[in-house]
This record gives structure tokens, C-alpha cells and sequence, in this order.
């Protein structure tokens, strides 16, 4: 469903991504992994067309979209969340929502609402209590949910982040540390909805350092460090191959570059 072919991407002297292929099959949930720094978001940023490539090709389905723009990447059928939420604030759940599932080609038209759209995907993901809360300015953490009972906590930023995705229908989901900040009881319950999603026939790909978390659910796992692919496998064999432990505990403490 989605193939990268020596995708290479450097930012002035720094080399982000060196020359990685990997592919995901329809269907499939990858674990995509590497200690910070690695490179992960700057991959992510490459497919969804937030950055252009400077040597490599991207094709989802057999279809070149190397270098689209973002809107067409979606329009094609590839949708991300980040790793920090991007809600719109002062917008309830269901108003943000309803701004995802705003096609490209209607963005500056009157439309009607579409309740019963909005109603199922925020069932999808467990917000349909919520459905008039707002993201707090802050963030969303426990902190200002215990003050304010209408702000979204950390897990519903989170399950608003996958909503927002869901609305545009994607063939390839790219998560990007959807388990960040959640108790084990709140990853547990986004593993079922991610693992429904793939029996659906979406393929996922999900970035994450809760490596409990990301082992149980995927089906196979791509390591990457400094930009590069380093292993791949199942997650029985990632989790023993002496040349990943090493990355983890070598690893740089930076965050991923831009």
C-alpha cells in the first residue's frame, strides 16, 4: 500500500534521513522505531508532503506522490496525527471534527453540518460524551481536567487526534506517538481502535517510545537511527537484535530534527 524507495532528506549540514526504504502492506499495522533523533517525524513529515524529498520516491497504491502537496496526499488517501495535538482551541470536539471532514474542494463554501458523521467518528473513538468540551490552551493535562470538567484530558486530546484523522477517510494512517502521557488502561483502549482499524483493511504505520505498547499491537517493526534503517522484523526478533538494543541505549536525547 505504501513503499519508500531511498528516501533522503538533510537540513544544511545535518542528514535527517539517509537513503531508508521500507513498505507497508495493505492491512498491516508497522511499528516504525528509533531512539530520538533518529529521524521518525522527519519520515512522517516526507510522506504526509509537509517536506520535499531530496532524493527518493514515495508511492502509495503504485502511484508516485513524491513531492504532492499535503492536501493532495490526503485528497490520496494518507492521513497523520502529530505527536503534540494541534486541536483547534476555542472549538468544541465536534467543531473540530466537523472542520476535518471539510473536503479541499469545499474550504471557503456554506455547508450544512453533518451531525451524524460527526456523532459516529467521535463514537469511533470514545468522545461521544464530550462532544461539546474544548482542548484546553494548556494542553489538555489531568491538571485542568480536575479544575475544569470541560476540558479535554490528555487521553481525549489524543482520541480527538485520531478523530480528526479518521475524517478523511485515509487508506494509510501515520501516528506519531499516539500513546504519549496515557495510562496503560487508555493505551490498551487506543490498541483495540487501532487494531480494528487495520481489520478494517487500513494500513497503519505508528511511531512510538512506548515500546510495550507498540510491540503488542504491531505486526512488524522498522528501526531506523541517524536517518537510516538499521533492522526489521517481527517484534519477537527487533527485540533481541543486539544492533537495536545498542541504538536505544546510544541514542541521542534530542528531539527529532524539523
Amino acid at each position: 500500500m505504501l513503499s519508500v524507495e531511498g528516501l533522503s532528506k538533510a537540513f544544511g549540514g545535518l542528514q535527517a534521513v539517509n537513503g531508508l526504504s521500507f513498505a507497508v502492506a495493505q492491512g498491516e499495522i508497522l511499528g516504525f522505531i528509533g531512539p530520538n533523533g533518529a529521524g521518525k517525524t522527519t519520515v512522517f513529515r516526507l510522506i504526509s508532503g509537509s517536506h520535499r524529498p531530496d532524493v527518493g520516491r514515495i508511492q502509495l497504491d503504485g502511484v508516485d506522490i513524491t513531492a504532492w502537496p499535503t492536501y493532495h496526499v490526503v485528497d490520496a488517501g494518507i492521513t497523520r496525527t502529530f505527536q503534540t495535538p494541534r486541536p483547534f482551541r476555542h472549538k468544541s470536539v465536534a467543531e473540530n471534527v466537523e472542520i476535518a471532514l471539510l473536503p479541499n474542494a469545499l474550504f471557503g463554501r456554506r455547508i450544512r453540518r453533518e451531525h451524524a458523521k460527526i456523532s459516529a467518528l467521535c463514537a469511533r473513538v470514545g468522545l461521544c460524551d464530550v462532544l461539546g468540551h474544548e482542548p484546553s490552551d494548556s494542553g489538555g493535562g489531568c491538571a485542568c481536567w480536575e479544575t475544569s470538567p470541560d476540558v479535554l484530558p490528555q487521553a481525549g486530546l489524543r482520541q480527538l487526534e485520531v478523530a480528526r484523522a479518521l475524517a478523511s477517510d485515509p487508506k494509510v494512517l501515520l501516528l506519531d506517538e499516539p500513546f504519549a502521557g496515557l495510562t496503560n488502561a487508555e493505551v490498551d483502549r487506543l490498541s483495540a481502535l487501532f487494531a480494528e482499524l487495520r481489520d478494517e483493511g487500513r494500513t497503519l504505520v505508528l511511531v512510538d517510545h512506548n515500546m510495550q505498547g507498540l510491540m503488542k499491537l504491531v505486526d512488524r517493526v522498522v528501526v531506523i537511527h541517524f536517518g537510516r534503517k538499521i533492522a526489521e522484523g517481527d517484534p519477537g526478533t527487533i527485540a533481541e537484535d543486539p544492533q537495536v538494543q545498542e541504538a536505544y541505549l546510544a541514542g541521542s536525547e534530542s528531539e527529532d530534527v524539523p
